[in-house]
């Protein structure tokens, strides 16, 4: 007999309502799109006669197996995601046996889907079966989505099956040139879980480009995210995280279904290491070089590796650490030598401490004797000028597919991408597509697909919510490419209308995102709270304003990261900071003035508007540092509402709305 795990989770005290159907219900929009839906007809309501959500209480049917723990904490996740989601309190009181209006989570023996397949079945209740607790989980993704376009009141009878045709779902973050704060990369964990991506990488050093900084590699900026207690004072000064916290970062992912991979990166982009010791740094090749002929290097780099993957309790958790290995020179043979044999020598530490190396790849750009280990070796295949993807395939390396010319977003650099081309990715791309290298669909060696953020520009006014509104696009796309492949069926149209109504994660709204209405507030006294964390782009921010002198400093409103100023701190202008960055407008109230004011903003630009009439707008501006090149400077903003600051003036009639 196959044994059985049974959860019958969320008993929704459902009244089911007879409901006729003349057809079988259309597949539910999902992301990723579901591959395989059998429709059944009417539906399954949770709300009352008066259209009401009824109460939804969980309910738990558990046999004592090994599985058990595991599917237990796969509903209490599914409990805390449907209050979030839904504004629901969610119980988990026992029941001997599900019922009519439950969600019954089991563990079932189905070789056909996999390690990360499921199957959901809506008809009088809902029943998600999965070989694995993975599966499992990712089948309470696709339930939270159908609940949450439906607002919780009904589901479409009908069966899903659906499993993923690539198992490394990824998103890669530079957190090495632009600190990406841990609330953010916590948030990430979640929005790529709802979508069933199931792979974060965290690159946490990398440097600025030195044209920028005039031309000196000791003014370039240069950043190791990490705390560090083998080099004191390597950390970075403007931003790094704990130990604690990023193994925190890693249980959460973990109970998440995504793998946290860590990042140092070396031998090239690495200047943040030779600013902390000049002396292993390239003479010849520039100090973002490591010297690889240097002793000094290779214990530096062993210290480093170390105070990460030593002991009984490391900091790196997950099965991958990644050790970089892009973009080093490759001018004379002797350097290609020996970059191959320190790419061996890493990957052979990280597996002494029981983790698998993933590296960048570099091999055919470092073509030579040495040889360089293979097996049990992920590759990221990324430029096929650097690493040939046939001659490494057929080399014998596992790779991801994470294309430059496709899926690299370097925030307005003027090179790569500023947003992802998202039509032509889900419309013509899957993880099988290198650069125009065209391979079978679901090859054992192609793992699967990623894209990425690059923050090279230092510097340009780019913030984390810059980032995000970049990401979210790219996540949606290539969730449903990465999971899906060649068998979606819905056109793009469809999909980029619909998906812009898929919640980031329940509990998660990084992009201020607030489609229901406009925000009224008759009066705004100093300190009051709004219901409001933020509102953001597209929107508009007014307010009635009967004006009194005030400080330098005095804010109007905060989200903590984020300030709204009457008067800001250097100049006693209206403006804004966040991120670091300080920006202001032309324009100050004069003592007793009376005026309506209005804020747009949106991805290009913020404009303030006094009684009607546009004073100023504060777009992109190009930063000229000569013959070195041109910065795009960005002075966008994500209007803060959270905090009303300790202000003199009297603010009335305030709205905040999105507006197209």
């Amino acid at each position: 007999m196959i044994k059985k795990t049974i959860i019958a989770a969320c008993c929704l005290l459902a009244s089911l309502a007879p409901h006729r159907a003349s057809a079988a219900n259309d597949k539910p929009f999902v992301i990723p799109e579901l591959k395989s839906w059998k429709g059944g007809e009417g539906l399954l309501t949770f709300a009352t006669a008066e259209g009401q959500v009824s109460s939804l209480k969980p309910c738990i049917v558990i046999k004592k197996e090994a599985h058990s723990a595991k599917v237990l904490e796969v509903a209490r996740i599914l409990a805390g995601d449907l209050r979030k989601s839904l504004g629901v309190e969610a119980q988990l009181p026992q029941r001997s046996k599900a019922q009519a209006g439950d969600i019954c989570l089991e563990i079932k023996r189905d070789k056909a889907l996999g390690t990360e397949g499921y199957t959901l079945s809506v008809t009088d209740r809902v029943t998600i079966t999965a070989p694995t607790v993975k599966g499992l989980y990712w089948g309470t993704r696709t339930l939270l989505q159908m609940l949450d376009q439906s607002k919780g009141k009904s589901l479409p009878k009908g069966t899903v099956r659906d499993w993923p045709d690539y198992s490394y779902r990824g998103a890669f973050l530079d957190a090495g040139r632009k600190f990406l704060p841990m609330s953010m990369l916590r948030d990430y964990v979640r929005i790529l879980s709802y979508y069933k991506m199931n792979a974060l990488q965290i690159h946490l050093n990398d440097n600025g480009f030195k044209q920028f900084f005039d031309g000196s590699w000791d003014k370039t900026y240069a950043a190791f995210r990490m705390e560090c207690d083998t080099y004191p004072g390597l950390a970075a000064r403007d931003g790094y995280y704990t130990k604690r916290e990023f193994i925190q970062l890693q249980e959460l992912a973990d109970s998440l279904g995504v793998d946290i991979i860590p990042e140092i990166d070396m031998p090239a982009h690495v200047l943040a290491f030779t600013h902390y010791k000049p002396e292993i740094g390239s003479k010849k090749y520039g100090m973002d070089h490591l010297d690889l002929f240097n002793p000094e290097t290779y214990k530096f780099l062993d210290g480093l590796f170390k105070e990460y993957l030593g002991g009984p309790d490391p900091v790196f958790r997950g099965k991958y650490v990644h050790i970089g290995t892009d973009e080093y020179s490759n001018a004379d043979t002797a350097v290609v030598e020996k970059f191959r044999a320190l790419t061996d020598r890493y990957i052979r530490m990280v597996e002494g401490y029981g983790k698998k190396a993933k590296i960048w790849g570099s091999l055919t750009h470092a073509k030579g004797k040495t040889p360089v280990k293979v097996k049990d070796v992920l590759m990221d295949l990324w430029s096929n000028g650097y690493a040939d993807p046939d001659s490494m395939i057929k080399l014998g390396y596992d790779v991801v597919s994470i294309p430059d010319g496709y899926v690299y977003i370097v925030p307005k650099a003027g090179y790569y991408y500023d947003y992802l081309n998202c039509k032509w990715l889900y419309e013509g791309w899957t993880p099988a597509n290198v650069n125009g290298k065209q391979f079978a669909e679901r090859l054992p060696q192609i793992k699967g697909g990623s894209f990425a953020v690059w923050n090279d520009i230092v510097g340009n006014g780019i913030t984390d919510q810059d980032i995000h509104y970049r990401c979210m696009p790219a996540i949606r796309t290539l969730a449903t490419k990465m999971w899906t492949a060649s068998a979606t069926k819905l056109p793009w149209a469809d999909f980029e209308r619909q998906a812009k109504e898929v919640r980031e994660a329940p509990g998660v709204n990084y992009a201020g995102y607030h489609p229901e209405g406009k925000l009224q507030v008759a009066e705004v006294k100093p300190g009051d709270t709004l219901p409001v964390d933020n509102i953001g782009w597209n929107y508009e921010v007014g307010f009635d304003i009967v004006a009194q002198p005030e400080a330098k400093g005095t804010v109007l409103f905060t989200d903590g990261a984020t300030t709204f100023y009457l008067a800001d701190p250097v100049s006693g202008l209206m403006g804004y900071s966040r991120d670091g960055y300080l920006h202001h407008f032309n324009y100050q109230f004069y003592p007793g003035e009376k005026a309506h004011v209005a804020i747009r903003g949106d991805k290009e630009q913020t404009t303030l508007l006094v009684n009607g009439k546009a004073v100023e707008t504060l777009g992109v501006k190009q930063l000229s540092f000569g013959q070195r090149g041109t910065m795009y400077y960005i002075r966008t903003l994500v209007f803060p509402l959270k905090q009303a600051g300790q202000f003199r003036s009297r603010i009335t009639h305030l709205t905040a709305e999105a507006v197209k």
